[in-house]
């Protein structure tokens, strides 16, 4: 197998400068729109002067005086990433959009059609230049985790190949945080085995390994040899979805319920309008709340009957905040469904039941065709908390199906 990962450079900045040449060359910061946002991105330019993603307006400001900050427009980066994905389709009919600026391709057997696969991923990149306008970085490698490793090894605009035989070598001496899915929590117990590097973990007894981590610890020496064994899953056929949630961060710290319940009706209907319009229901109910000190937990409630109703999520969600006794004021908060059951298509037996999910479908179709809260519940006209749709595009934003959030 011959796999290619694409990842795009500063992809929000750089939309955002390619559709504003007077930001060409400066160090810009791409923000929400809201009062309290942090950084979702920033140009290479701001990055060199210390600028990092998740920074405050004010930390970021101190780091480069000189810096511009751009509200974000997600349809913009939404389009430009579906053009970007199309590029991808016409070199292999095998392509898994990892998040809405990366991508893996299967190039396993194109040589004969493009060439070598130095030589496609140019022309991958010489597409993008010309008819997107921006650049990449790409990485080549036999699978999936070597290919993303590559391709965080140059940067911006980079391209590296790691062939089969080269793998031992690149990993031996490579710090286990380089690695896919190795973050610094576990990079810290790892570093207690005197797990320092992939040689070393790939050289380590994997009994150990298993004990320690559990069956985690299997995956972890196998990373540390460079296998893996997951394929490119092409879009559309990725595992049915999970669960389907929303999430804010609030204009100002509440620790007022009925204010929160109002956030909370909003984030109800916007996780029904998504889980009805692909025939999904859950039967759990999550309610998340994020302390002002960033304390961060989650509490469920299981239903007799999956649903996608509005009401009876709301009415969940907001059962479980009456229970809960608010320690401090909430900064963000957020709903989902799980234990989802997929096509659900059956009638209610009842009358008022049937009225009400004709009345939701009326509801959403209008929704559909002229934007998301065109109709909504009166408690919400007033209120900020009606006036905006999400604003941040989730790490888990698909091009297709229920992952496929629209954004503002």
């Amino acid at each position: 197998m011959t796999v290619m990962h694409i990842d795009m450079n500063a992809f929000f900045a750089s939309v955002e400068q390619r559709c504003n040449p007077s930001l060409r060359g400066k160090p810009i910061a791409v923000i929400g729109s809201a009062g309290r946002t942090v950084v979702t991105t920033a140009s290479y330019e701001a990055r060199a002067h210390g600028v990092k993603t998740g920074m405050n307006k004010y930390e970021a400001k101190r780091a480069c005086p000189g810096l511009v900050f751009v509200v974000g427009d997600n349809r913009k980066y939404i389009d430009t990433s579906v053009r970007i994905l199309n590029i991808f389709k016409q070199f292999s009919p095998i392509v898994e959009a990892y998040s809405i600026d990366e991508a893996f391709v299967d190039i396993t057997g194109t040589a004969a059609l493009f060439g070598p696969p130095l030589t496609l991923a140019l022309s991958v990149k010489e597409r993008i230049r010309q008819e997107v306008g921006l650049t990449c970085s790409i990485g080549i490698a036999p699978n999936k985790l070597l290919a993303k490793l590559a391709s965080d090894m140059k940067k911006p605009d980079g391209l590296v190949v790691i062939e089969e035989g080269e793998v031992s070598s690149v990993l031996e001496d490579l710090p286990v945080c380089e690695l896919w899915g190795v973050g610094p929590r576990l990079t810290a117990h790892l570093s207690t085995l005197a797990i320092k590097t992939c040689g070393q973990l790939g050289r380590y007894p994997v009994s150990v390994l298993r004990e320690r981590f559990g069956i985690i610890g299997e995956r972890l020496k196998l990373m540390g040899q460079g296998i893996d064994p997951n394929p490119v899953v092409p879009i559309g056929e990725e595992e049915e979805a999970k669960s389907v949630g929303h999430s804010t961060t609030l204009p100002k710290d509440i620790s007022d319920k009925e204010a929160l319940k109002r956030y909370l009706l909003k984030l109800s209907e916007m996780v029904g309008f998504r889980a009805r319009g692909h025939k999904l229901k859950g039967r759990k109910i999550t309610l998340t709340l994020r302390y002002n000190d960033f304390f961060t937990f989650g509490r469920q409630r299981s239903l007799s009957f999956p649903t996608n109703d509005t009401r009876a999520i709301y009415a969940a969600a907001s059962g479980i905040l009456d229970s809960i006794r608010l320690r401090t004021s909430i900064r963000l908060i957020g709903v989902s469904i799980s234990d989802i059951v997929a096509g659900c298509t059956q009638m209610e037996l009842f009358d008022e039941g049937r009225k009400r999910e004709s009345l939701l479908q009326a509801i959403d179709s209008i929704n559909r065709d002229l934007g998301e809260f065109t109709i909504t519940w009166g408690t919400l006209l007033e209120e900020e908390c009606g006036r905006h749709g999400p604003g941040v595009i989730s790490p888990a934003w698909r091009p297709e199906g229920v992952k496929r959030v629209n954004v503002r």
